[in-house]
């Protein structure tokens, strides 16, 4: 009633009501005034409201009407919404002429890369690295394929109809240095918007929270364990995760004993009921705050707790088109929650003695441990929770320092520069010769290109050894060819360009039995092209969802998951080969005869006898690898046709 109607005293009747529940750990606290203010005095709803984000709940797992309403009413008060790791459609990206901005400007970026492209990343004012689900921790986000209907799988670049997963094991962080590596990746192709990890509120989290500081992150966000997803089974929403008051406090304490607090923003959400909870997180230690359930139930949602089977009766949590038309949700009806929520922070702030809210962050001394309803005195023990370390004035309990990304001096700027001298030249070619330190080379020329909706040919010649990420999220029209070896994470997220790796002319180098890129190759990429004369390490394509490849051999675990897309590879796979693998074509030169037990044929069929047209789509891939890496492993295949031919096997994806 107070979200459709905007009245006050209904707002202060359900806000006394959560008020007098003992259901969370922050309903044993109580607050101490330092002396009561006029509320004239308190910094306006406006400014408070600023702090608010909704939560990361994906285009998928809710219906177009209902993540598209958040979007806009966030962007109507200048507070921020967030896409959730599901994409969300280009065509939200651009404001309407009646001035209707439904873009979600925080973008989401999770294990499962769904379709992560440079244009998605650089709509967006701060983008969101999710570790990891307060609701249900440890296991990643899972859409239902009931839900994936063609418009979803489109924005996803996935299949209809097939479960969507993001494996627990993060295919692209496996140590904190992957972490940060991800995070230059995103300041590299949006080098305007702020960094932000997703943390669990986990025993331990304090330690990964400052290590994640430590990583460059600009914001770090601790999710708790209440709430829920309208993505998963009803399995992976109950008996899991920590409250954030848990999480929250040991990343605020653990952050300030190694002074690190200064240099991050600490978010927190899970099941944010009202304004008293808002001002005791900010007490703990948040300066920003999120909401979920209780955004839901400002649009329409009933708590009838079937998210998870797409039979939402309020158009919510539903793709179905009968129930969609059941929403009755507004922009306007988010505004209000959030203006009642900011509003009732501001008279708390009153009665506490304080102007700012800034000035309330990380004072725990200000809370106390309050009587039970039946006058008894509290028997848990809060210390650990309430602890504030005894540490030199100098170390700040809040932000005050921005993170050094260190990206003024990348080697991009060079191509930069270049293309705004040659401003009116459709074709740039530029030689530059790099070195293994040289990271995430071509992803902040793609952000510009695509920021500054640059057409046009970029061919970057390189020479030496590429860092990590070489050729992530590169765009069209660029074409990075590389003579000499990269890094682990080359084409990482590709967005369609072409990237071509040759090794450098030495006598008796036989390209097809050696390495010339490291691990997780092409993870997450959504178009263009790669031609590697060499071999890959492990977990070449997972996650490709459209770019046709060609490679010399695989470690393990290759073209996981893999949606979309063309590959050849001409040698031996590693272990696990196309684990998950829903979309796509796998081709093999099975020369050793190992595929068949390396092969993981759970979602896949292996094809021994290959079609004409088969081998007509291997030789166009065959002729454009010579072409562009002058491969002689492909000169000799070419050459020899008759006597390969029987080796080739196809992997395809068995509901295709």
């Amino acid at each position: 009633d107070a979200c459709a109607t905007g009245d006050g005293a209904a707002y202060r009747n359900y806000a006394q009501m959560t008020e007098s529940q003992e259901i969370a750990i922050r309903d044993h606290f109580d607050l101490v005034s330092t002396g009561k203010i006029d509320i004239e005095n308190v910094e306006s709803i406006d400014e408070i409201m600023k702090r608010f984000t909704i939560s990361g709940m994906s285009f998928g797992s809710l219906s177009q009407e209902a993540h598209e309403t958040l979007a806009i009413a966030m962007n109507r008060i200048g507070a921020t919404s967030n896409s959730g790791e599901g994409g969300e459609d280009p065509k939200r990206y651009k404001v309407s002429q009646g001035g209707v901005n439904k873009s979600s400007s925080v973008k989401q970026v999770a294990s499962g890369r769904f379709g992560v492209t440079a244009e998605y990343l650089v709509n967006c004012d701060e983008i969101q690295i999710k570790m990891a689900q307060g609701a249900k921790p440890g296991e990643g986000g899972h859409l239902p394929g009931s839900k994936v209907t063609k418009a979803i799988a489109k924005t996803r670049y996935a299949q209809p109809g097939r479960d969507l997963i993001s494996p627990p094991p993060h295919h692209d962080i496996y140590s904190i240095e992957d972490l940060a590596q991800l995070i230059f990746d995103m300041k590299n192709i949006n080098k305007e918007a702020r960094v932000g990890v997703k943390l669990v509120a986990g025993h331990g989290v304090g330690t990964v929270a400052a290590g994640v500081a430590k990583a460059y992150a600009d914001v770090i966000k601790i999710s708790g364990s209440d709430g829920g997803t309208g993505a998963s089974p009803m399995s992976s929403m109950k008996y899991v995760g920590l409250p954030w008051e848990m999480g929250l406090s040991e990343a605020q304490q653990t952050l300030l004993l190694n002074d690190l607090r200064k240099r991050v923003r600490l978010q927190v959400d899970g099941k944010m009921r009202n304004g008293r909870d808002i001002v005791i997180a900010a007490l703990l230690g948040a300066e920003e705050f999120g909401f979920g359930t209780i955004a839901m139930l400002s649009v329409g949602c009933k708590m009838c707790r079937q998210c998870h089977k797409g039979l939402c009766p309020v158009g919510i949590a539903t793709q179905d088109l009968k129930l969609r038309k059941k929403f009755t949700g507004k922009p306007e009806h988010v505004v209000n929650l959030m203006k009642s929520l900011a509003g009732e922070v501001r008279t708390y702030m009153a009665e506490l003695g304080f102007s700012r809210l800034e000035d309330l962050v990380g004072r725990v001394d200000l809370i106390k441990i309050k009587e039970d309803l039946r006058g008894d005195v509290c028997k848990f023990d809060f210390s650990p929770i309430l602890h504030k370390p005894v540490l030199p004035k100098r170390i700040s309990a809040k932000q005050t320092e921005t993170q050094d990304h260190k990206i003024t001096s990348v080697l991009d700027q060079r191509v930069i520069e270049s293309i705004q001298l040659k401003v009116n030249e459709k074709k740039h070619r530029l030689s530059l010769n790099i070195k293994n330190t040289d990271r995430s080379f071509g992803t902040m020329t793609s952000g510009f290109l695509t920021n500054e909706k640059k057409n046009g040919i970029f061919k970057l010649k390189l020479q030496g050894s590429a860092g990590q990420s070489f050729g992530a999220f590169a765009t069209k029209g660029m074409h990075l060819d590389l003579t000499g070896e990269c890094n682990d994470y080359m084409g990482k997220g590709l967005s369609g360009a072409l990237i071509t790796i040759q090794p450098q002319a030495q006598e008796g180098y036989e390209s097809q039995k050696n390495a010339i890129i490291g691990n997780t190759a092409l993870y997450g990429a959504t178009s263009g092209e790669a031609f590697i004369a060499g071999q890959a390490g492990q977990r070449f394509g997972v996650r490709n969802s459209g770019v046709n490849a060609v490679v010399e051999g695989v470690g393990n675990h290759g073209c996981e998951y893999m949606t979309g897309g063309t590959i050849l590879i001409l040698g031996p796979v590693g272990q696990n080969f196309a684990a998950g693998m829903t979309g796509g074509c796998v081709y093999i030169l099975d020369g050793e005869n190992t595929l068949g037990e390396n092969l993981n044929t759970d979602h896949v069929d292996l094809v021994e006898v290959l079609e004409k047209s088969d081998f007509e789509k291997i030789q166009i891939l065959l002729e454009r690898h010579l072409k562009y890496t002058g491969s002689t492993w492909a000169k000799t295949l070419l050459e020899n046709q008759t006597k390969y031919k029987n080796l080739y096997r196809k992997v395809w994806p068995k509901h295709m």
